[in-house]
């Protein structure tokens, strides 16, 4: 009995695939609405100057944080459809996800994107105000311990 039940517990899985896949169509569906609405709103109401178009570009850096953030949910559900319940999937060849490892690696490379979209997000909208440097200091830092922590693991799978 302990078996059987140990034998489908990977179906639980199928738990974090739906709901990492539509939190992923969420965040794409929602910020391909932004990107309509901000290119409707622009054209209902040109206005051109250096505010409004620096006010542009941090919408759509934005929306494009939105789109990488789906990315994410995206690659969680398809890697652990493919770990925990079947490698059937057609995927690129840059997206295959064989070990637990692969899934991390491809996971944190995002969020290194991630990371610097938010930097440059705060560096459009930069208003002397607050305190820049160290908050890119602070994203300089978890780049580096995650490239690290990449390099090392990759390091480590080689050995």
């Amino acid at each position: 009995m302990i078996k059987y039940l140990l034998n489908r517990t990977p179906f639980f899985v199928l738990i974090a695939v739906a709901g990492s896949m539509l939190a992923s169509v969420s965040l794409i569906l929602y910020g391909g609405a932004e990107a309509v609405l901000t290119i409707w709103h622009f054209i209902q109401e040109p206005v051109i100057s250096a505010k409004e178009a620096k006010a542009l570009a941090l919408a759509f850096i934005e929306i494009v944080d939105l789109f990488l953030l789906g990315t994410v949910f995206l690659i969680m559900s398809l890697g652990l459809y493919t770990l925990f319940i079947s490698d059937d999937l057609r995927l690129p060849s840059w997206l295959v996800i064989d070990t637990l490892d692969d899934l991390k690696n491809k996971l944190l490379g995002v969020v290194v994107v991630v990371l610097a979209v938010l930097f440059l997000g705060q560096v459009v909208s930069w208003d002397g105000q607050r305190d820049l440097l160290g908050f890119g200091v602070a994203i300089g830092a978890v780049i580096v311990a995650l490239t690290w922590f990449l390099r090392a693991g990759t390091k480590h799978s080689a050995a």
